[in-house]
């Protein structure tokens, strides 16, 4: 089972980028996702959650109205557009697939595989 997270970059703030999180070794179609950020020196914390079905979306308040998670379930891939981006955006950014319970947790402890991260940098 693989997570092969992508897309992260330099960008300077106000700017735009788009994550991608590509499943293989197993169909994650039936399963909950999501994406978390870390930051040099801080805990991992969550960022934005979706559903099996990608009719569900659950946001950190800090993304809200900023950030969009998507899925195409047909490429097993998971998304995460990120607009007006801030310089505190600044992390290392992981998918992950949770097998059991809803969206509406933050809790990393809940998900069960990891991407290996993508680094984000937003210059101010």
């Amino acid at each position: 089972v693989q997570l092969q997270a992508s897309g992260g970059g330099l960008v300077q703030a106000g700017g735009s980028l788009g994550l991608s999180c590509a499943a293989s070794g197993r169909t994650f179609t039936n399963y909950n996702m999501g994406w978390f950020r870390q930051a040099p020196g801080k805990e991992r914390k969550f960022v934005a959650s979706m559903n099996w079905s990608g009719t569900l979306r659950y946001y950190s308040d800090s993304v809200q109205g900023r950030f969009a998670i998507s899925r195409d379930n047909t490429k097993n891939t998971l998304y995460l557009q990120m607009d007006s981006l801030k310089p505190e955006d600044t992390a290392v950014y992981y998918c992950a697939v949770k097998l059991d319970g809803s969206i509406w947790s933050r809790n990393m402890d809940e998900y069960n595989y990891w991407g290996q991260g993508t680094q984000v940098t937003v210059s101010s």
